[in-house]
């Protein structure tokens, strides 16, 4: 069976961080493939193991068996059976230790999932749950099925293979993870409603020109308050503290995974003086960003 091409490819443009394409090497359906946690193990193991990379696509992945761990954005995650992880684009990670887990991996572009559906809203909510632990639990039986459905519908011959089908097989996947509880106490991005949603696929575009939580107000067409209402409802925190906590995941990403000068990524990030970026950085790590890196730089 076909496997993600795992060639390193040229940092994205503007992030200075390994960047992995969704590249088969013979593509039997676009956007989409399944496999064996521990082929893609084998695989990677010929290459560079514990680099730090982004993907620019979605994965994810079921823990059946074994144990291990996986760090995304800063925190590592124990892997066993039940474990479930959800990679989205532009997130950084590591394999800290592969170990013995096995199970099923998917990937999957945004573009694949059937765009009449809510499946669609679930791909492009990049702030969602990295992990969810599922232990021996009905969600973890019910997911573990479906995800077999998927595998042997893709490993059927190519003549009779139905894209529509795991199209609609991966809507269903995607449904029943959004109705798990969400594993952080406080967070629960649906409660924020659509005014939540537009405010971070804004964030998303701006967070690097704009801090501001005026003009994220007036390109949405909301005030201040409300955009606070919805964000505190979603996270239990300000629209502030939302924006400039984005800002600073970004920076980390950027301080721990590139030799960039401190300088360049301060104005990346939309700030012209350094000195002000490493006071904004420090106030929301409690690090300077010259301690921050040696500190992580020097754990890989």
């Amino acid at each position: 069976m076909n496997s993600v091409d795992l060639r390193e490819a040229d940092p994205s443009p503007g992030s200075g961080i390994l960047r992995l394409d969704f590249n088969p090497p013979e593509e039997r359906v676009p956007g989409f493939e399944i496999m064996g946690l521990a082929t893609l193990h084998q695989r990677r193991r010929r290459r560079r193991p514990d680099a730090v990379h982004r993907v620019d696509f979605h994965t994810l992945t079921l823990v059946t068996e074994g144990s291990g761990e996986h760090a995304i954005d800063f925190v590592t995650y124990p892997c066993r059976p039940g474990t479930l992880l959800w990679i989205r684009p532009g997130q950084v990670q590591r394999f800290v230790r592969t170990g013995t887990a096995n199970g099923t991996r998917l990937l999957f572009t945004s573009a694949f999932p059937p765009h009449s559906s809510s499946a669609d809203r679930l791909v492009n909510e990049w702030y969602g749950p990295a992990c969810r632990q599922l232990g021996a639990s009905p969600d973890y039986a019910v997911l573990s099925t479906l995800l077999g459905q998927l595998r042997a519908e893709y490993g059927r011959p190519e003549q009779t293979m139905s894209a529509e089908i795991l199209q609609l097989l991966l809507a269903t996947v995607l449904l029943q993870i959004d109705r798990l509880p969400h594993p952080d106490s406080g967070a629960d991005p649906h409660a924020g409603g659509e005014v939540y949603t537009r405010f971070r696929t804004e964030l998303e575009l701006s967070y690097a020109t704009t801090r501001r939580a005026a003009d994220y107000a007036h390109r949405l067409g909301y005030t201040v308050k409300t955009l606070t209402r919805a964000c505190t409802a979603a996270t239990g925190q300000p629209v502030k503290h939302v924006i400039d906590s984005r800002v600073a995941l970004e920076a980390r990403r950027l301080l721990a995974h590139t030799d960039e000068p401190v300088a360049t990524i301060a104005r990346r990030l939309g700030f012209p003086e350094p000195t002000n970026f490493g006071k904004f950085f420090t106030r929301l790590t409690g690090l300077t960003p010259r301690a921050f890196r040696l500190a992580h730089q020097g754990q890989q």
